[in-house]
């Protein structure tokens, strides 16, 4: 039981080409040049000149990919390299950030794509350990999915627990009042005791997203869904679930986000057992509980229906989610 609580060094055949050429094409071009100086003056010989810098640069520009050890390969990091070259249950934490941070920046047209979105498919499952050394482990759910908090992009992988070392109640007090936004269990996970079993170097990895979430509580079936800042976060209902079964009773139910990529297509039942919800026990979602609740909040249950509901103050597994 668990406690709750082809990176290659010297130069390419290319590169060595490229660099033989060099030297040619620099000779040339300075003995045009001293005939141009003498011959057509400084005005034109200048212009000349210009455009011997242009291929120079040029030249060197296309002898840096693979020079050196540990260097980059036409603009891929040695990290992505690396994390391309091996199984992605392998892949570090910096190589997971460094996956992330690409696909971020090229989407599909990303090296470590593929490989990313095959792990996600699979449900391939990465580890690391806590402070308090137990091993956390946990899967990626999503793909230039969250948006960060900054506003500047995307986030290009989300990540979700699937183990159960962490247990706490949303709120004790028991209520739903504040929702997310208010609810100590948020807190926990952004400062306090669950983020403090996060390692240091995991820490220092973790991008802030937006999250869209019913803040006011499950009595307003016409609440406004806020914004909040997060660095570890529960998936909300809408998250999980392809469509919500209340949507027109309760629009907000299905407007705190959209149903992740790992599930499309897997979770299919909102009342039901879904399989790739399943972790042995019951884990806490971040969406209050509708049907004039003051008190509940929805949780995914032992079989993966994510349409359970519990007491706030339950004691339930914690499935933190993040993004690199």
């Amino acid at each position: 039981m668990q406690r709750h609580f082809r990176l290659g060094g010297g130069v390419s055949p290319r590169s060595a080409r490229l660099r033989g050429q060099s030297i040619i094409e620099y000779v040339l071009i300075i003995a045009i040049i001293g005939l141009v100086v003498v011959f057509a003056g400084p005005q034109v010989s200048g212009a000349i000149r210009n455009q011997f810098n242009l291929v120079g640069n040029t030249v060197n520009n296309g002898t840096t990919g693979g020079s050196t050890g540990g260097g980059s390969e036409g603009g891929v990091s040695a990290a992505v390299q690396a994390a391309v070259a091996k199984d992605a249950k392998d892949w570090t934490l910096d190589e997971q950030k460094a996956v992330a941070e690409d696909i971020a920046a090229k989407g599909e047209a990303s090296r470590a794509y593929a490989k990313a979105k095959a792990a996600m498919d699979t449900g391939t499952k990465f580890s690391m350990k806590l402070t308090d050394g137990q091993t956390l482990e946990y899967k990626i759910i999503g793909i230039d999915h969250d948006d960060l908090a900054d506003g500047s992009g995307k986030a290009g992988l989300t990540f979700l627990t699937t183990s159960r070392n962490i247990s706490s109640s949303v709120n004790a007090p028991e209520t739903n009042v504040g929702g997310w936004e208010k609810s100590k269990l948020r807190a926990k996970m952004n400062s306090g005791e669950i983020w403090n079993l996060m390692p240091a170097d995991f820490q220092s990895k973790v991008k802030s997203v937006r999250k869209l979430t019913n803040n006011v509580g499950g009595t307003d079936k016409n609440a406004a869904v806020t914004a909040t800042s997060d660095k570890l976060f529960l998936l909300s209902h809408s998250e999980i679930v392809p469509t919500s079964y209340w949507a027109a009773e309760y629009p907000w139910t299905s407007s705190e986000g959209f149903q992740y990529e790992a599930f499309k297509g897997k979770v299919t039942e909102n009342h039901s057992e879904n399989a790739c919800l399943q972790i042995g026990y019951h884990w806490w979602e971040r969406s209050v509980s509708p049907f004039s609740s003051t008190t509940r909040y929805f949780c995914v249950g032992y079989s993966g229906n994510p349409s359970n509901t519990d007491g706030a103050a339950g004691l339930l597994c914690v499935c933190p989610a993040w993004c690199f």
